[in-house]
């Protein structure tokens, strides 16, 4: 077994009860008065921060060092600047993301369901191995985990053992229909609303953050969306879509140029705090939704920040 299926199998039996935890200590930190300072980009979305965001971080990145050692030859990248990540490794082919909180916003101000605990291992071109855990979307939480081969979302179930239970669902990445015509956008600033109607006259359904009713990623694991267009998305989140899209056919390519997306082209947003891709990034299972959407956005404004 080579180094990176060690390292993958090892992510796969330590994070699933991990990211549990996780979510139920977000779901109990939620009840209380947990919003901080710390971010000052502008953007609501992303300057929101919460005590859940720094605890549940902490969290994972100490089951991570705990766990087999070999996940310590990985770098690891947190949205959040907490946790013992210096004891990873500063150079190496393999990175472990952390999200904390995706959907921090909707958390703090409890205005809906769909935020989730995210991780996810890359190399230098694409995520191989992605876990989301949304703890309130659905009765019992639900689970989205994608490898190169399979993808599987559903229900959560606390009887049974987190790993037993996403062995238990059935891969998605099988007998395909074709995916809904639900688009998430985000990143356009005061102008995401615009957009999303924009994306509406092409005969899809743009749906911003605040319009959508959970979680992007288990939509587009099974299907129900079709993809996103996000204006320079961070590397922490939004690669489970890109995932997601590429195990399927499809692909994360750039709007104006439509180069496929690589981590090797990302900029610092010190706004935020947090590392990007650049460009706006269209994302779909679906070649043609893809170009669809490279179509109106290829000549959209690059500037993040007016």
């Amino acid at each position: 077994m080579s180094s990176r299926d060690q390292i993958i199998t090892e992510l796969s039996q330590v994070l699933p009860p991990v990211l549990r935890w996780s979510g139920a200590v977000a779901r109990r930190l939620r009840q209380f008065d947990i919003a901080l300072d710390g971010k000052s980009s502008g953007s609501s979305n992303t300057d929101a921060l919460t005590l859940a965001d720094l605890s549940v971080q902490e969290l994972i990145v100490a089951a991570l060092r705990d766990a087999d050692p070999i996940l310590r030859e990985c770098r690891i990248e947190g949205e959040e600047s907490t946790g013992d990540m210096t004891l990873f490794a500063k150079a190496a082919e393999l990175s472990i993301s952390i999200d904390p909180i995706d959907g921090t916003k909707q958390f703090r101000d409890r205005t809906g369901n769909g935020y989730s605990v995210i991780v996810h291992l890359h190399d230098a071109e694409t995520p191989c191995y992605s876990l989301v855990y949304a703890p309130e979307m659905g009765p019992t939480g639900t689970w989205t985990e994608v490898t190169n081969t399979r993808i599987v979302c559903g229900p959560d179930d606390v009887t049974l053992p987190a790993r037993a239970v996403l062995n238990g669902l059935p891969d998605l990445s099988k007998d395909r229909c074709s995916p809904g015509s639900g688009i998430y956008l985000i990143g356009f600033q005061n102008e995401d609303a615009a957009r999303a109607r924009e994306v509406d006259a092409l005969g899809l359904k743009g749906r911003t953050s605040d319009e959508m009713p959970g979680s992007i990623y288990p939509f587009m694991a099974t299907g129900e969306y079709g993809g996103s267009l996000i204006h320079t998305p961070n590397i922490y989140d939004f690669p489970v879509s890109m995932h997601i899209a590429r195990v399927l056919g499809g692909d994360a390519v750039r709007a104006d140029n439509r180069e496929p997306v690589r981590y090797n082209n990302l900029w610092m947003d010190e706004r935020a705090n947090m590392l990007r891709f650049s460009g706006i990034i269209a994302c779909s299972e679906d070649p043609r939704i893809i170009d669809q959407l490279c179509n109106l956005a290829q000549n959209w404004d690059l500037i993040r920040y007016k």
